[in-house]
């Protein structure tokens, strides 16, 4: 008769084999991955693709100039994971790849201007898992990432490289529990770090995906200097939230319990950290951050403000076929017009949409003249539209139309 001792060591050694089984993993194959002909640079007028081939080409040299010099330095690569999300069946997953000195940590918060001087480590081997257990990855080979992935150059590996500007976006199939999950990122010469995936319930009939820009956290958007310095420069602590969103937003997540939270800004990736710790330190409910690569797509240059929301809105439809969403954004850039063309290319599958009015302050940087308009109009949709200055405002006209139509 074996003893408890030998039994207890017998368990641990099933279960150690069994959180070695691989997940599967491909890269990700998005809805911006083939562009159209009309997004892509040779479908624009001379003038246009001839500056745009040279911001390309500038930048090429830049990065090139700046990998050197860190290198000299002695910096070497190092991750900057991103919370991911997903189903009970799958996990979108994203970090990238940079070059940093031996001490430097990730998803500290720093000013921005330090995030956006971030230098590419591309090509990196990074090694991932969920909760212990490895990702056994697949590559497209030499495929450039807006490319159609070649199924002849697929390669089973133990590893993802990251692509020319250092991102990594994979896509895990797998089955895991609905929850917070923890994804660890490996590369050669750094300890792991982490980041949170939630994986959501297949229950979750409503989803909210919210802008972040002057709808949860005030920043001037239109204002571009102001916009700039907010950005770049401002201590990430002195960041003002605008007022009463988070009441709202908590609102909504005792509303619908399962809800997930899609964070989509135009702001750049250099900056997740910052928005991240700002999300949390005012109460926001968490989820992911859908921010923007403003590195120049070789084929599409850099994705505009709408394309960009357009892209991912239209990836998170595809993600979630059986949810229905609520739209938050403000009217300081194109929220309004970008949401009621999200609406009416996916009939039936907005439940509402929410709208910040910017003060004229807000929209110009000076108080204007009387008269003047300085917002976007708001949109023309069958979808219902709810207007207001502030969280508070929202929350007095959306949420009795929630309770009595939707939960």
């Amino acid at each position: 008769m074996n003893s408890p001792r030998k039994e207890a060591a017998a368990s641990e050694t099933v279960a150690d084999e069994m959180a070695t089984v691989p997940i599967p993993a491909r890269t990700t194959v998005t809805n911006f991955d083939t562009a159209s002909r009309r997004e892509r640079i040779e479908g624009k007028p001379p003038l246009v693709q001839l500056t745009r081939r040279a911001i390309i080409g500038g930048f090429g040299v830049w990065s090139r100039l700046s990998t050197a010099v860190v290198r000299q330095l002695g910096w070497y690569p190092r991750i900057e994971p991103y919370v991911g999300y997903g189903t009970d069946q799958y996990s979108r997953l994203i970090c990238r790849t940079v070059y940093g000195p031996e001490r430097s940590q990730e998803g500290t918060l720093k000013r921005g201007i330090r995030g956006m001087l971030a230098v590419a480590a591309p090509h990196t081997h990074v090694r991932i898992s969920i909760d212990g257990v490895p990702l056994n990855t697949v590559q497209v080979g030499a495929s450039e990432v807006h490319d159609k992935p070649d199924p002849a150059q697929t390669t089973s590996l133990e590893y993802a490289v990251s692509d020319t500007a250092g991102y990594l976006d994979l896509l895990a199939e797998h089955e895991l529990p609905v929850g917070v999950h923890r994804v660890t990122y490996r590369t050669s010469r750094r300890k792991p770090v982490g980041a949170n995936l939630y994986t959501i319930p297949s229950s979750a009939k409503v989803g909210i995906i919210s802008d972040v820009d002057d709808t949860v956290m005030i920043t001037q958007a239109p204002v571009f200097w102001k916009a700039a310095w907010n950005l770049l420069f401002l201590n990430p602590k002195k960041k003002a939230p605008v007022p009463g969103m988070n009441v709202l937003f908590n609102k909504l997540a005792d509303l619908f319990p399962d809800a997930p939270f899609f964070y989509l800004s135009t702001s750049p990736w250099n900056v997740e950290s910052s928005i991240r710790h700002f999300i949390k330190d005012h109460g926001y409910p968490p989820g992911p951050l859908l921010l923007r690569d403003l590195d120049p797509r070789p084929k599409t240059f850099v994705p505009s403000g709408v394309q960009h929301k357009l892209e991912f809105a239209e990836q998170l439809m595809a993600d979630f076929p059986d949810m229905k969403f609520i739209l938050v954004g403000d009217d300081g850039q194109k929220d309004p017009t970008t949401y009621a063309t999200i609406a009416k290319r996916y009939p039936g599958r907005v439940l509402a949409i929410a709208i910040r009015q910017l003060s004229p302050k807000e929209s110009l940087g000076f108080a204007p003249m009387t008269g003047i308009t300085t917002t976007q109009p708001m949109p023309v949709t069958d979808v219902p539209v709810f207007t207001g200055t502030t969280g508070s405002n929202l929350l007095k006209t959306m949420l009795p139309y929630l309770k009595a139509h939707v939960a």
